[in-house]
């Protein structure tokens, strides 16, 4: 079904995965005239899912196993299309819509708005919009409650697993593995390792998550307090450096060390190009970086995000997340003029609760309706929305 109300030209940067996304997609390019596409991260492209759209007439600037420089040409062959001016922009986690302002600030005199769907690139988003920079409105796809629960909490509860057993065919009751950062990412990573019987420490700056760690039944450290006794070492924080060569260097033999948070900036990578440090390939996605003592730390995805780099996303989940960016979408094209300003805004929750309805009957879920005097005694529309935008699920 092509997306109604979208207008001529779109850019994107997103994952091209599996069939769903694929799905999506080509929904989105029903709609523009024409809509360009490439990769967030340079694994996550599924080869035969970017060839099908190259076949159906989409541009697509993607393959698996970019290099950094190919990371940044695609989305610069994203951006320069010789007389083509893009109307939207679609992202996921800020690299367009960086190249765009750094090297393409014009483009933005067409631009009617960004959809972001990552921490990270909303972050940037705050950053433009508080130095008085953003030149467009943009809509937070990330923290709409169905992109944070299904997509970072439920979703991240399962890839961590798959993605840790694809590459290190470990077992890991018994396992002692720090998990940096309690948000939505954090608490789904972390309740899958407490399933299998790991004994899970947290790391955490905010109080409050540090907090529900606790009651969860997860003990708060630094992580200077386990590094040298820890198995397994994973950030998902949205922040870099979180794991320094200091750290790498107190790790213990076999030390497996991964990333579902951010890019390639939670650990630092680049601080063991060294000429002291043996790099040895042992599968794919899977580097042993050995010390001059053989110690070996078991790097993954080389620091990437394990998620989609070395699983796949549940085309469930896919589906929720891709139809909140499309109605982030329309929305964004379709208000009239003087609707928004050039800031940061939240999806309705009237929106929220639609995407979550569409995807109930998956579950042969049937809500209850109130009554008119129910609804009258709530002092809510019989339709929703049900709660405020304050309300914490």
């Amino acid at each position: 079904m092509p997306l109604p109300g979208v207008g001529e030209e779109l850019k994107q940067a997103k994952e091209i995965e599996d069939a769903e996304k694929y799905s999506f997609m080509a929904a989105v390019t029903k709609a523009p005239k024409k809509c360009r596409w490439s990769a967030c991260s340079i694994y996550s492209t599924q080869n035969e899912v970017a060839a099908a759209l190259a076949e159906a007439g989409v541009a697509v600037f993607a393959w698996k196993g970019e290099s950094e420089d190919d990371f940044w040409w695609c989305i610069d062959r994203c951006v320069n299309m010789d007389g083509c001016q893009a109307n939207m922009i679609l992202d996921d986690g800020g690299d367009l819509t960086h190249w765009v302002y750094k090297k393409y600030p014009n483009v933005f005199k067409k631009i009617q708005g960004i959809v972001e769907a990552s921490m990270t690139g909303v972050h940037r988003l705050y950053q433009l919009s508080k130095a008085g920079k953003l030149c467009v409105p943009a809509r937070n796809v990330n923290d709409s409650v169905t992109k944070q629960k299904f997509d970072n909490l439920y979703c991240c509860r399962e890839s961590i697993l798959d993605g840790l057993k694809r590459t290190t065919d470990v077992m890991f009751g018994g396992k002692q593995v720090v998990v940096c950062g309690y948000g939505e990412v954090g608490k789904g990573c972390c309740d899958a390792l407490k399933a299998l019987g790991a004994i899970v420490y947290i790391t955490e700056i905010d109080p409050i998550c540090a907090l529900q760690a606790c009651m969860d039944g997860f003990r708060v450290v630094k992580l200077n307090e386990v590094i040298r006794q820890v198995d397994v070492v994973r950030t998902c924080t949205g922040n870099k450096n979180v794991v320094t060569r200091e750290h790498l260097d107190r790790m213990k033999n076999s030390c497996i060390v991964c990333n579902i948070g951010h890019s390639n900036t939670e650990i630092d990578v680049t601080s063991l190009r060294t000429p002291e440090l043996t790099w040895e390939r042992v599968r794919s996605q899977v580097d042993h970086v050995i010390w001059t003592d053989s110690k070996r730390v078991i790097l993954l995805a080389k620091g990437r995000l394990l998620n989609l780099s070395c699983s796949t996303v549940p085309t469930f989940v896919l589906s929720i997340t891709a139809k909140t960016q499309a109605l982030a979408l329309i929305e964004l094209y379709n208000a009239p003029e003087g609707r928004y300003k050039q800031d940061v805004y939240l999806l309705p929750k009237k929106m929220d609760e639609y995407v979550a309805s569409l995807h109930l009957p998956s579950s042969d879920a049937h809500l209850t309706e109130l009554t008119d005097d129910q609804a009258k005694y709530l002092g809510l529309n019989k339709n929703g929305p049900f709660k405020p935008n304050y309300y914490r699920y």
